[in-house]
């Protein structure tokens, strides 16, 4: 794992997507794999795997899906993390652990604070009431307290506002899909590079 601030890049789909991470440094790139407008198809991520350094981490995207079709798809991509975005239960954790796999539990800011780890994950990510919808949440609320361990900031973050979010909350890394998207489901470079030069400024 890196020394600086992780920054995770999701809901890539295209080689451009894909090249402009690389090339910005970014720690992990996702495959969204659930139902969404970035949704990706194993071949394509097959294919988009070859222009990815093995330094960068890759993550398959998952929403209450069986674990075998998740087993399956991971072992024919290649990916080497999992992220659960669901209502998974611990046995999705636990029947996914005994492989080679980083896993990472996406969920919900609520009070008191999930903490790292209460599911058997390697790395929790922490997004916004309604996740997905890349709406902000309030991270400046006097009550927050910080998951510790590995966990990403996420929900609602932009070049814009990442900065004052990192600085605020100190998180070990952060993740951001609709906030470097032109339209819904579509990246953009420019963006792309604006986020991460605003993350490693801000960290």
């Amino acid at each position: 794992m890196p020394n600086h601030l992780f920054i995770k890049l999701c809901g890539l789909k295209t080689q451009e997507d894909v090249d402009t991470a690389v090339e910005v440094g970014a720690d992990a790139i996702g495959f969204m794999f659930a139902e969404s407008p970035r949704r990706v198809d194993a071949s394509t991520v097959i294919r988009l795997m070859e222009r990815i350094p093995p330094h960068v981490m890759t993550v398959g995207v998952f929403r209450d899906q069986p674990v075998d079709y998740i087993r399956s798809l991971a072992n024919i991509t290649g990916i080497r993390a999992i992220q659960l975005h669901g209502h998974e239960e611990r046995g999705h954790f636990a029947a996914l652990g005994d492989g080679e796999w980083t896993l990472i539990r996406a969920t919900s800011y609520r009070e008191p604070v999930p903490r790292n780890g209460q599911m058997g994950e390697d790395i929790l990510l922490l997004d916004a009431p309604t996740p997905g919808a890349g709406i902000p949440w309030d991270w400046t609320r006097r009550s927050f307290r910080p998951p510790g361990g590995q966990w990403l900031l996420a929900g609602g973050l932009t070049p814009d506002n990442v900065s004052h979010a990192v600085e605020t909350t100190r998180p070990w890394g952060v993740d951001v899909s609709s906030g470097i998207e032109s339209v819904r489901g579509v990246k953009d470079p420019v963006l792309i590079r604006a986020f991460v030069k605003a993350v490693r400024t801000a960290s």
